[in-house]
Formats: structure tokens, sequence, C-alpha cells
């Protein structure tokens, strides 16, 4: 697998260098941390990412997407991949190549067509994701990219605020070929001049045997498949009002509350600007798909994150960002800083001092008393 994906690299960038329009950015990461729990009482790691993203327009209509990332890592970084295959260890540093984005787009005035390895985004909340279930999201990684699903979409505007979308996404497991997992469904969006509302219904078929089976959690009968019904609503007001709802239906293990993921959040800009808070409230159901095992990542019930953003110049910001499990309890503060050098090319600077023992964000619980990230970003 890793030497067809090195191939389909070299073609692309001996194409692209001919025919698209490139863009990417490169990170430099440095790591450490200060173990708690089982961890190492102290680990360093390195790493050098890169993403390249070209495109290809072909005629008036279609365009051709592509997106790769590449990384190369050492220590404390590198394991986790390695153990987890997406890197191959050699001498001195682990590397990996990931296939991120790989589709068309046909568009016209009215209808939009996406076909491929694609991001599929569901939802208007800025931190937990609830309706994005094809693309889960924490806030522990906020600058991850999503990953694409392979998958289809297509839209058509009926006017020039209401838009009606056809989906389909293939199973969460590549080695199904049963059917068992596949994701058709649909969605309709209306705008407003200070709102948004979007619903959605998107139906899992029933999984096999194999796919039922969720580490830690046991078996999970899904023979009847498994109904996904979201809300998202968003409104501009004095402050930014955003609430997504995601029920997950499973006819054969009806979990009432359970079932649900819910987030409720707010934002607003003070000093022309200079200062941004936002806050998001989580409810997470423990069978809900920002759930551990269901596609998500909690294992509690009640959980808030707030930010807030202090831009100091033009080139300078420093965020303070917490994170609390109010069923632990624990709490995760994240200090972070940002520099731009000139322009496209910045430094940066993470802090996390974990709170709470053993609960789900405290040290033990994340394997860490104190961790620093530093690193710095080119964007070209």
């Amino acid at each position: 697998m890793k030497r067809i994906l090195l191939l389909i690299m070299i073609v692309l960038l001996s194409a692209g260098s001919l025919f698209a329009d490139w863009s990417g950015l490169t990170d430099s990461t440095f790591s450490y941390s200060a173990g708690a729990g089982t961890a190492a009482s102290h680990s360093f790691g390195f790493e050098q990412y890169a993403n390249l993203r070209y495109q290809v327009r072909t005629g008036d209509m279609a365009t051709f997407f592509a997106s790769l990332n590449l990384v190369a890592m050492s220590g404390s970084l590198s394991a986790p991949a390695v153990a987890s295959g997406l890197a191959l260890a050699g001498e001195n540093y682990a590397a990996g190549i990931e296939l991120e984005r790989l589709y068309f787009r046909i568009a016209g005035e009215q209808i939009r067509t996406e076909m491929g390895l694609i991001r599929m985004a569901f939802g208007y909340s800025q931190v937990w994701g609830s309706t994005d279930f094809l693309n889960p999201r924490t806030p522990l990684i906020p600058n991850a990219r999503p990953r694409g699903v392979l998958g289809w979409n297509s839209s058509m505007y009926l006017n020039d605020d209401l838009r009606i979308m056809a989906f389909a996404a293939a199973p969460r497991n590549p080695l199904q070929s049963s059917g068992g997992g596949f994701i058709p469904g649909f969605s309709l969006d209306q705008y407003w001049g200070r709102g948004n509302l979007m619903g959605f219904y998107a139906f899992e078929t029933p999984r096999g045997i194999e796919d039922s089976l969720i580490p830690g959690i046991g078996s999970i009968n899904r023979s009847l498949g498994v109904h996904n019904f979201g809300i998202s609503m968003k409104f501009d007001l004095e402050l930014s009002f955003t609430a997504d709802f995601l029920y997950s239906l499973n006819p054969k293990n009806l979990n009432g509350m359970d079932s649900l993921s819910a987030s409720l959040g707010f934002d607003y800009s003070f000093l022309e600007g200079d200062l941004f808070i936002l806050f998001e409230y989580l409810y997470n159901g423990s069978t809900s798909s920002t759930a551990l095992g269901y596609g998500g990542f909690w294992s509690n019930n009640h959980y808030l994150s707030g930010s807030a953003m202090y831009r100091i110049d033009d080139y300078m910001s420093l965020t303070f960002t917490g994170i609390i499990c109010f069923d632990d309890p624990s709490f995760l503060p994240i200090l972070a800083f940002n520099y731009e050098v000139f322009q496209g090319f910045s430094v940066n600077m993470n802090l996390r001092f974990p709170i709470g023992g053993a609960g789900e964000l405290g040290p033990e619980g994340l394997g860490t008393k104190f961790a620093v990230n530093a690193g710095a970003r080119l964007r070209f």
C-alpha cells in the first residue's frame, strides 16, 4: 500500500508541475512531555510534516483535486504512528504518506457534484462537531486536518438561499465487501440574513458481525442498521449562536438519551476584533456519534470548552483554551502563542497542564503532567 501511494505521489508531482495549481504547508515540530500514570517520566519527539495540494481545471465546469500528507518523525511522536501502521520505521526516523483528498468536482449554475475521496461536512459547531459524524473531531488536536471519506454528493440550489443535497459514503471498514455499513442520505440547508438551518438524515446499512465488535465495549447488534437524524442551527445576532443535535437510532439497541450528541455554543468579538471568545458545551451520549467506540473520542457525558484569543498586533496572537469534563471532574488548560515572522512563515508554541488526577482530561488520563509543542510553519 505504501508503494502504491508513493507511486501516486510521483505521478501527481510529475503531472502537477506541468498542469496544476500548487499550494500547501509544512510544519516543523518539537515535542516534550513530562509523563504521568504508566507513561514514561520524560519523552521527546520531532516531526516534519507537509501537506501538498493541487488542482487542475478541465474546461469551464470540471476540476480535479488531490492532496497528500507526508511526514518524517522520531521519538515519542513516531511510536504511535508506527504501532498503528501509519508510518514505517527506518534508521534515524520513521516516515509515512497518506492520500488526503482525491476527487473531481463538476459545478454548474445550480447543480454541483463531487465524487472520490472528499470532505463532507455537516453542521456549524466550531468545537465538538456533534453532527459532523463522517469526520469526527476533537479540540485536543484543534489544527488537525479532517480526514476525507470515499463517497459522493450532489447539490442543487433551488434559489440563492435553499440547497438540497444527496450523498453517500463507503463503509467505515474498507475491507467490507457485502455492502454492510454503506451510508446514503440527504440534507436540506436554508440560509437567512442572520441565520442558517441544516437538517439531514443518513442511514447506515446493517454491518457484518466483524464490524459489530468494538474494542473495550463488545458486540453491538446492528442487524437493522442505524438511522442518523441531524439538525444544526447558526444565528448571528449580537452574539453568534450555534446548536448541533444528532440522534443515532439503532432499532436493536434503543438507548434513549444515550444515542444523542448535542452541542450548544456562542462566540463574540471585542475590542474591534482584537479579542475573540468562544464557548461550546457538549452532551455526549454513551452510544452517540461523539462517543468512544462509536466514531468519536469521549467517554463521559458533559463537557465545556472555552477559549479566548487576543490579537496583540497584526503579527502576534495569544490563545487560552480550557476544556472541562464535569463527570470526573478533570480540566485541561491550553496556552498557545503564534507569531508571523513574515508573510507565509510563522512560529508557534503550545503548552498543556492537565488537572484532575485519573480523570479523562487529567494527568493520568492523558498520560502527561505537562506538555509543550514548539514549531514553525511555512505556507506556500
